[in-house]
């Protein structure tokens, strides 16, 4: 594909990939060694690269891989997962990226994939893609000097002390039992641990290696910084199974006692501070979308999930990129759907991004329709509509990438 007489839209070669790793390393701030390097050709096949090229030269790149992501009902959905999307600064506002987005999202469609997914540097980018932010989280301080539990918090105990090389096997069964239960996490490739347990020097931010603490039903990756102030815990990755995993790492974590703060990353309703005398010790710092979604074939993609709640409604949908747009009646009957085209007058209008966005039950329905994203004959759609697309557990992305 021939952008022009200038810029072709083509897959990588061998010969782009020093160019690529350039402008890899200079849109995302951080150059890579080669261990790293080599463990992320096998998470991103290289050969699976789209590149935008002037001549010799590579002025674009996105990279793709086929990812199974769970979604609500414990069902899981094939998905493209896109990452390492980058345009040279010397060649902005060319239309580069909608090119490779093109063309990106024609080899998905070829592929009869029903979602693709990806974790944005930027927010103001995507949505003109059709894609919307499916899974939110916030970043959290709690000054673990004042922290109590509650008389009434669970104290189930089993957690002990390991060391990653000792720990690495439970911790991946771990996580598969958790992403099997988790909308928004997604089966982990081996380069995908590789990387986390290798800790790269670059990502611990001055901090230390990691520390690992094992629960029958979770586990914490953590690291010290060690910090004029005091020392604090950054928590790195934390997947609980069960309610009592969750206590019982919680309680292990503010036992740390030569510890000041803990930082870490909790989704909106995470229990946390409603174990504790104090919720407001669990203190919010920011808040963030992780993943973002867009479905590429709309009835496959709303018969891949379970719902909540029996619905009949008919959806107009809006694509502003793709022609996966139109009017869609969807039916649900003790949590599973049937949908189709339909020349029903709809009940309810909105674009296909805000439906990427209630796909993963992390966002309310009704939010979109005071801002007038989403747009109903009637109040009780929506109602409706956000109720059934709501989950029984909370979307969590499973691994960054």
């Amino acid at each position: 594909m021939t952008m022009g007489s200038e810029v072709t839209i083509r897959s990588a070669e061998p010969a782009d990939e020093d160019a690529a790793r350039l402008l890899h390393a200079t849109a995302f701030t951080m150059h890579s060694d080669p261990e790293y390097r080599e463990r992320s050709a096998r998470l991103f096949a290289p050969a699976d690269d789209i590149v935008a090229v002037e001549g010799d030269r590579v002025v674009g790149r996105t990279k793709a891989r086929t990812m199974t992501l769970t979604v609500p009902g414990e069902r899981t959905v094939p998905a493209t997962g896109i990452a390492g999307v980058a345009v040279a600064p010397t060649h902005r506002r060319r239309g580069i990226l909608r090119a490779m987005y093109t063309e990106q999202h024609r080899r998905t469609e070829a592929a009869g994939l029903p979602l693709t997914i990806f974790t944005a540097s930027q927010a103001g980018i995507y949505g003109r893609f059709g894609y919307g932010p499916a899974i939110r989280e916030s970043r959290v301080t709690i000054d673990r000097r004042f922290a109590e539990f509650l008389s009434t918090a669970p104290d189930p105990g089993g957690v002990d002390l390991s060391e990653l090389p000792v720990a690495g096997t439970r911790i991946k069964e771990i996580y598969d039992r958790w992403r099997r239960l988790t909308p928004g996490a997604q089966v982990r490739p081996d380069a995908s641990w590789e990387i986390r347990f290798s800790d790269p020097e670059a990502w611990r931010g001055g901090g230390t290696a990691l520390f690992v603490l094992l629960h029958p039903d979770g586990y914490v990756l953590y690291r010290y910084h060690h910090r004029d102030a005091g020392t604090a815990v950054e928590i790195v990755e934390m997947r609980t199974v069960t309610t009592d995993a969750h206590a019982a790492l919680w309680r292990a974590l503010f036992g740390l006692e030569l510890v000041t703060h803990i930082e870490a990353f909790l989704p909106d309703h995470d229990p946390l501070p409603y174990l504790l005398t104090d919720l407001r010790l669990v203190r919010t710092e920011g808040r963030h979308d992780t993943l973002w979604l867009r479905l590429m074939d709309v009835p496959a993609a709303l018969t891949a999930r379970a719902y909540r709640a029996d619905l009949d409604v008919v959806l107009a949908v809006r694509d502003p990129f793709r022609e996966a747009g139109g009017t869609f009646a969807l039916t649900v009957r003790d949590g599973h759907a049937e949908c189709a085209p339909t020349t029903r007058a709809p009940d309810i209008e909105l674009g296909i991004d805000v439906l990427g966005s209630l796909y993963l039950g992390a966002y309310p329905a009704r939010v979109y329709a005071a801002a007038n994203r989403l747009q109903a004959k009637d109040s009780r759609h929506v109602y409706d509509l956000e109720h059934a697309f709501s989950a029984e557990r909370e979307a969590e992305l499973g691994w960054h990438f």
